[in-house]
C-alpha cells in the first residue's frame, strides 16, 4: 500500500484474507496508499485440478460487509463498484478467476448496475486451446455487457509441479481486443490500452435492452455498493492514443477479415435484390452504367443476383447515357463492362433531350454561352433518370439504383427525378471507401473474367467524377473530391457521427489519430503506397465542417430515399431505420462545438 502513495493508477492485487471464521480468496483495490475495498471470490471451482473449497470460503458465506485493513474500515464484498468522481463514466467492478467463467458472472450484475470497466484477476493454468477460449470469453463478455474488460492470469514463477502458466493478459472493449500480452514470457510484462468510456456510454444509451434487463432485476441491483474515489491529475503531454483507430472504419485492414467482410457485403446485397425481384414477380432490371464505381458495383451485384435466381443475364438491361462531359474512356469502359458480363447493353445519347430542356428553360447554354451551373448539371442527371424509369415501364422492369451511402450523407445526388431515386438501391448503405475495396477484392480474388477485372482496375484508378461539366481549357475534368472533399475522410466522419453519435471535436480528434501520420497503424494490403494519405489537423477540421453542413442540410433527400438493404453496423441513413431526423434541422450547434471545442475532443 505504501508503495502506491503518490501514484495515479488504481491498483488491484490478489491476496488471501481471513474474515470471521473463513479464509477468502480476495482482490484489494488500492489508490494512492489507501485500500478502497476488498472483493472476495464468489465461485470456488472444485473439479479437475481445482480444489479451492478445501481452503476457501465463497463470498456468499461472508457475514461482515466491512473489514479492518491497516487500522481502517474498508468495504468488503462482491457487490462493490468503484466510481471515479473526476472521470465521467469510469466505474470499476472486480471479480476473480472462476467468477468470469460461470453462466452469470458477478460482473454481469455489476454491468447492469452501471459498471463500465470489469476486471478479472485469474489463477488460470494454460492447456491446449485455452488461449483462444480466453480470448473468446473476454471479448464475448465485454460485448454482452457493453463494457471494457481487463483480464490477467498467473504466469512465470508459479509452480509447474502439475500445471503450466502462460501469464495471459487481455484488454477488451465491447467485443474488440485492444491489447494482449505475450504468452509464456519469462520477464515482467505491462500491457496498456486507452478505453473509450464515451463510446461505452453511448452504446448503453442506445441499446435499451440493457436498461430493460436492469429494470427486470432492479431489486437485486439496488444492493450494489458504490465506492467513490478521485484519480487526481490525469493525462500528460502524450497525445497519441494507445489503441488503433482504423482509418477505414467500414473496411478491415486485415486481409482475412477483409475477405470475409467483402463476401458478406456481397451476399447481403444479392439477398436484398433477389427478394425484391421474387416478391414483385419481376425478372428484369434497368440500370444506368456510367463506367464509375457505384454503377459498376450495382451491376456486379445484379449479375450475381440473376445467376443465383437462375435468370438470364440478358434480362439485365444496362444503358450508358453519354452527356456533355462524358469522357471517351468512361464510355468505352461502360461498354466493355456490359459486354464482358454478358448483360444487355445499349447506348442512349441524352444530349439532344438535354438541349431541348435547356432551351425550354431559356438557359444561357442554349444560347451558346459556356454556363455550367447546377441547373446544367441537374438537367443531365434528371434526363438519365427519366429515361431509366420510362425504359423500366416499357420493359416491365425495375430501376436499380446505384448511389452510395457517402453520396447520400453529403447530398451529392440530384433529388427526385435524378440519381437520388430508383425502385430499389443495393448501394444505399455501402460507403464509397467500402465500394472501392469491394472492387479491389473482386479483382484480387478473380471473381470475374480477365477482361472484366482489367476494366475494374481502370475504373478504380480513375478520378471520381459525375462528368456533368466539360473539362476546362487546361483539360482538367470535374472532380467530386475537389468539391466535397476526400471520401476517405467523409466516411470516417460519417461512421463516428452516425454509429456512435460523437460530438464533432471528438470526431476531429479521432480523425487526427487515424489520419495524422501515414506511418502509424495498419493499412490494407490492397491499397497501394501512393493511395496511403495523411492529413493535418487544419485539413481535417475544414472537411469536417463541410461534412456537418452538407450532412444536416441534405436530410430532405434521405427522407425520400428508396428501399435497399442495410449493410453494416455503421447503419444506414434510411428514415425508416437507423436515421430519423427532421429535414429542416440546423448544423449550427455542431459547427459551434467544432469551432470552440478542445483539442482532445
Amino acid at each position: 500500500m505504501a508503495a502506491s502513495s503518490g501514484l495515479t493508477p488504481l491498483i488491484v492485487v490478489g491476496l488471501p484474507m481471513v474474515v470471521g471464521d473463513g479464509l477468502f480468496n480476495c482482490a484489494a483495490v488500492i489508490r494512492d496508499g489507501a485500500v478502497l475495498g476488498v472483493v472476495p471470490k464468489s465461485y470456488l471451482p472444485n473439479y479437475r485440478e481445482f480444489y479451492e473449497q478445501r481452503f476457501f470460503s465463497a463470498a456468499r458465506d461472508a457475514v461482515p460487509t466491512i473489514v479492518i485493513v491497516d487500522g481502517e474500515e474498508v468495504p468488503f464484498g462482491a457487490d462493490l463498484i468503484f466510481e471515479a468522481t473526476d472521470l465521467p463514466g469510469f466505474a470499476l467492478h472486480v471479480e476473480i478467476c472462476e467468477d468470469g467463467w460461470v453462466a452469470i458472472p458477478p460482473s454481469t450484475w455489476a454491468a447492469l448496475g452501471g459498471a463500465t470497466v470489469l476486471a478479472n484477476l485469474s489463477g488460470s493454468p494454460v492447456t491446449i486451446g485455452k488461449e483462444t477460449y480466453r480470448k473468446n470469453l473476454c471479448t464475448g463478455h465485454s460485448a454482452r455487457t457493453i463494457s471494457a474488460h481487463v483480464y490477467v492470469a498467473a504466469g512465470y514463477g508459479e509452480s509447474t509441479t502439475d500445471l503450466a502458466w502462460d501469464g495471459d493478459a487481455l484488454i477488451t472493449e465491447n467485443g474488440s481486443l485492444l491489447a494482449r500480452s505475450q504468452q509464456f514470457a519469462t520477464t515482467d510484462q505491462v500491457i496498456s490500452a486507452d478505453i473509450d468510456l464515451d463510446r461505452l456510454r453511448q452504446e448503453r444509451m442506445r441499446m435499451i435492452s440493457l436498461r430493460d434487463q436492469a429494470g427486470d432485476h432492479s431489486e437485486q441491483l439496488k444492493s450494489l455498493r458504490r465506492i467513490g474515489f478521485s484519480f487526481g491529475e490525469l493525462g500528460g503531454d502524450d497525445d497519441v492514443l494507445r489503441r488503433v483507430v482504423p482509418r477505414f472504419p467500414y473496411v478491415p485492414a486485415d486481409s482475412a477479415d477483409l475477405d470475409e467482410r467483402c463476401a458478406e457485403v456481397r451476399h447481403i446485397q444479392v439477398q436484398g435484390l433477389a427478394q425484391r425481384l421474387r416478391s414483385t414477380g419481376i425478372d428484369k432490371i434497368v440500370i444506368g452504367v456510367s463506367g464509375g464505381l457505384d454503377s459498376t458495383l450495382a451491376l456486379l451485384v445484379a449479375v450475381d443476383t440473376f445467376d443465383r435466381l437462375g435468370l438470364p443475364r440478358t434480362n439485365i438491361l444496362g444503358y450508358t447515357m453519354p452527356g456533355f462531359a462524358t469522357g471517351g474512356a468512361t464510355l468505352r469502359r461502360s461498354h466493355v463492362l456490359m459486354n464482358s458480363l454478358g448483360v444487355s447493353g445499349k447506348e442512349i445519347d441524352i444530349r439532344p433531350s438535354c438541349e431541348q430542356m435547356l432551351a425550354d428553360l431559356d438557359h444561357p447554354y442554349s444560347r451558346g454561352e459556356k454556363v455550367y451551373d447546377v441547373t446544367f448539371e441537374n438537367v443531365q442527371a434528371g434526363e438519365r433518370t427519366s429515361h431509366l424509369f420510362r425504359l423500366a415501364n416499357h420493359h416491365g422492369a425495375i430501376v436499380l439504383g446505384t448511389g452510395d451511402l457517402s453520396e447520400l450523407a453529403l447530398g451529392w445526388c440530384t433529388y427526385g427525378v435524378g440519381d437520388q431515386m430508383s425502385h430499389y438501391n443495393v448501394n444505399g448503405s455501402v460507403p464509397k471507401t467500402l465500394i472501392q475495396h469491394l472492387i479491389r477484392w473482386m479483382i484480387s480474388s478473380s471473381h470475374h473474367s480477365a477482361e472484366t477485372s482489367e476494366v475494374l482496375a481502370e475504373i478504380l484508378d480513375d478520378v471520381i467524377s459525375p462528368e456533368l461539366v466539360p473539362a476546362g481549357d487546361d483539360g482538367r475534368i470535374q472532380s467530386t473530391e475537389d468539391t466535397v472533399g476526400p471520401y476517405e475522410l467523409h466516411d470516417f466522419f460519417l461512421y463516428y457521427v452516425t454509429r456512435f453519435g460523437f460530438r464533432p471535436t471528438k470526431v476531429a480528434y479521432l480523425a487526427r489519430q487515424a489520419w495524422g501520420d501515414r506511418s502509424r497503424g495498419p493499412w490494407s494490403e490492397l491499397l497501394s503506397e501512393d493511395k496511403r494519405n495523411e492529413y493535418d489537423a487544419a485539413t481535417i477540421e475544414h472537411w469536417l465542417g463541410i461534412f456537418l453542413k452538407r450532412f444536416m442540410g441534405n436530410q430532405f433527400k434521405r427522407t425520400a430515399m428508396p428501399n435497399g438493404p442495410k449493410i453494416g453496423s455503421g447503419g444506414s441513413l434510411s428514415p425508416r431505420g437507423d436515421w430519423r431526423s427532421p429535414s429542416d434541422a440546423s448544423a449550427r450547434v455542431w459547427l459551434d462545438q467544432l469551432a470552440g471545442g478542445s483539442s482532445a475532443g
